[in-house]
């Protein structure tokens, strides 16, 4: 067997590490997820683990983490020994009947049902940790019984976004920035960034080391535990909508369009006007989509209901409307960002659990700061894309002006 291994050396303490309780967290571009999916490989191909690989969401899982262990393997020259079922998402060595097995904490019931066809679940994997809750991971934690040769062991892999987050409080009490690693009989932890990847091309370096807000060069450049005092809605809340949805009659939709770095975000959502309370139900969250394959997807979600777009883009409505959607321009006008989050601001916000980059967004945005760190009124224009779908939809309830200037 000819296994073409490259791994940047400041993995390589961990390609063998059988520590219970493992974190790998830092910056963008560290190569941490890559590398976290090479050993995965290689411990199922050695014969003595099974993987139990999540994130909070189901549907993020196929296009991120499951991406990446089909990466890894032909990376390394191993796709003959493994049987990739993508429909199922689990991918078990031919070798020895040892499995790859990805979930969302979304369907609990379904975690709690996973076997592997051999032998028990070794090794769980949380990727993009931060979106989870404390209670899931623990649960998590006890899918790891049962006899086995190889050690449990539980895996965390993450971005640091907010200092607030259980998992700094968890873990990282009396944590120093400069620090790059800690370990002891139960714990370990190594921080990575982008200068810990060999293999990054230099437009992407330079990308991190140019960014100019605060916050993003903090978390995403040297990937240091997020600070954030100015974020701009503290209105919202996560719940699990399924049932409630079966209530509502109406709906709004939003698109804000994207293709290249920038997601195309399309939400489906219903206000309640008495209440000024609103859903959000549904989201779509994609790269690089053709205006075809935005069609497909917006009809799937919303049938034949009405979006309202970026106006900014006529052509590409023109080309949605030629493809059976619905869709028509925002009206936008003077000031209208401000205006939008202004009327944000005043509403009860209910964000479906499965909404997950609905979430990020509101989680993190937030005005800009100047170079003294005074906050500015104005919104660091990043991450919004759900945010201006959301505005977008919701226009036609933004008939009058706030009273009261809350932003």
């Amino acid at each position: 067997m000819n296994i073409d291994l490259t791994v940047n050396q400041v993995y390589m303490p961990y390609l063998q590490d059988d520590t219970r309780t493992q974190l790998f967290f830092g910056g963008s571009s560290s190569g941490k997820s890559f590398f976290l999916a090479q050993r995965t490989v290689l411990d199922v191909l050695d014969g003595n683990r099974n993987y139990l690989i999540v994130r909070n969401v189901l549907n993020t899982v196929k296009k991120s983490v499951f991406n990446e262990i089909t990466k890894a393997i032909g990376a390394m020259n191993l796709s003959a020994f493994f049987n990739v079922n993508k429909s199922n998402m689990i991918i078990t060595c031919k070798l020895n009947n040892k499995q790859i097995i990805f979930a969302g904490l979304d369907d609990p019931e379904k975690i709690k049902s996973i076997t592997p066809i051999d032998g028990v679940v070794t090794d769980v994997w949380v990727e993009e940790a931060t979106e989870t809750k404390y209670q899931a991971v623990k649960q998590l934690g006890k899918r790891l019984r049962g006899r086995s040769k190889a050690k449990k062991r539980l895996i965390l892999s993450f971005n640091p976004i907010l200092q607030s987050h259980w998992i700094y409080k968890e873990y990282f009490g009396g944590w120093d920035d400069a620090k790059t690693a800690y370990r002891d009989d139960k714990l370990s932890i190594l921080k990575t960034t982008y200068k810990n990847n060999d293999f990054l091309e230099p437009d992407d370096i330079a990308e991190l080391e140019n960014e100019t807000d605060p916050y993003y060069k903090e978390v995403y450049t040297y990937g240091n535990w997020g600070v954030l005092g100015n974020v701009i809605f503290k209105n919202w809340e996560v719940q699990d909508l399924s049932d409630m949805r079966k209530t509502f009659d109406r709906f709004n939709n939003g698109l804000d369009f994207g293709y290249g770095d920038d997601p195309a975000a399309l939400i489906h959502m219903h206000y309640d006007r008495k209440h000024k309370t609103l859903y959000i139900l549904d989201e779509l969250y994609e790269k690089e989509m053709t205006n075809d394959m935005l069609a497909n997807d917006v009809k799937r979600i919303i049938e034949d209901q009405v979006v309202v777009c970026d106006s900014a883009e006529p052509k590409s409505i023109k080309e949605l409307n030629d493809l059976g959607v619905r869709a028509i321009g925002a009206k936008k006008g003077p000031d209208s960002v401000r205006f939008g989050i202004q009327w944000l601001q005043q509403q009860r916000i209910i964000i479906d659990i499965r909404c997950q980059n609905t979430k990020n967004e509101f989680q993190t945005y937030r005005r800009k700061e100047d170079k003294q760190g005074n906050v500015l009124p104005v919104p660091v224009d990043k991450d919004n894309h759900t945010i201006d779908a959301i505005r977008y939809g919701c226009e036609e309830y933004m008939t009058k002006r706030p009273k009261v200037k809350v932003y």
